[in-house]
């Protein structure tokens, strides 16, 4: 626990063996009440070394649900544990788990309800060998987001994020996409709803084992971003309505 808070650690994995391990000893355990991996159908095995390591809960999708649903099960079953605040760590270890703390701790002290891991606050991105014109799509996508949104992330792409469960009371994921796209609609959502979203600069590395998508898939997320954003904007002006912004009541 952190100031009174129960903090669970989500690791939402797919064919993440090689690195589980070296991401699992590194959480801070002196405020990590509790671990869920969710194994989105992994061709490797992610379920049985995260037994043998003694994650306390292991889901596995008989069939893969896609990012976005992994997500959705790490999260529901997190709040089924009681957590007070959730944080989403990928396994593939391309963010360093020593920042979970510090993000917990701006959440437990009530300074933001949701705080994000950013690669692009400072150098860590290109340092850790983000390819360029990946660099360079997040910068611009950044942006056009932020103008649409009225916001000013650094960056809305990370997985690295933690939240109070909150704000889970209020937002439905369940409407969201089980692809990618999960991440961007996660975070409309939490601006529509009034929320704000503190940010934290990260390290990152990318390597072999780190997760990835192509340039078509990045191309179709890309996109996708776009189109969340714009639906944003359409939403807070009144000109449609768009189900993923249906607040709980």
């Amino acid at each position: 626990m952190i100031e009174g808070k129960k903090v669970v650690v989500v690791l939402p994995a797919y064919n993440a063996a090689k690195t589980l391990r070296t991401t699992y000893e590194e959480l801070p355990f002196d405020i990590v009440d509790e671990v869920v991996l969710v194994d989105d159908a992994s061709k490797d095995d992610t379920a049985e070394l995260a037994r043998e390591i003694g994650i306390g809960h292991v889901i596995v999708h008989q069939d893969n649900k896609g990012y976005g649903g992994n997500q959705k099960s790490c999260y529901h079953k997190a709040i089924e544990l009681g957590a007070d605040i959730v944080i989403m760590v990928h396994p593939d270890y391309q963010y360093t788990p020593k920042l979970v703390k510090s993000m917990c701790s701006i959440i437990a002290n009530d300074v933001y309800p949701v705080v994000y891991a950013s690669r692009i606050l400072g150098k860590g991105a290109l340092k850790g060998g983000m390819p360029i014109y990946k660099y360079i799509a997040n910068r611009i996508l950044t942006l056009g987001q932020n103008i649409l949104i009225n916001q000013k992330l650094s960056e809305y792409h990370t997985g690295y994020r933690a939240f109070s469960t909150a704000v889970f009371d209020k937002i439905d994921i369940d409407l969201n996409s089980d692809d990618f796209i999960f991440d961007n609609q996660i975070t409309a959502q939490l601006f529509y709803a009034g929320f704000e979203i503190g940010e934290v600069t990260c390290p990152t590395k990318y390597f072999e084992e780190a997760s990835s998508i192509n340039l078509k898939r990045s191309s179709i997320y890309g996109l996708g971003v776009l189109w969340v954003s714009i639906q944003y904007r359409l939403q807070k002006i009144g000109l449609a309505k768009f189900k993923i912004f249906k607040l709980k009541t």
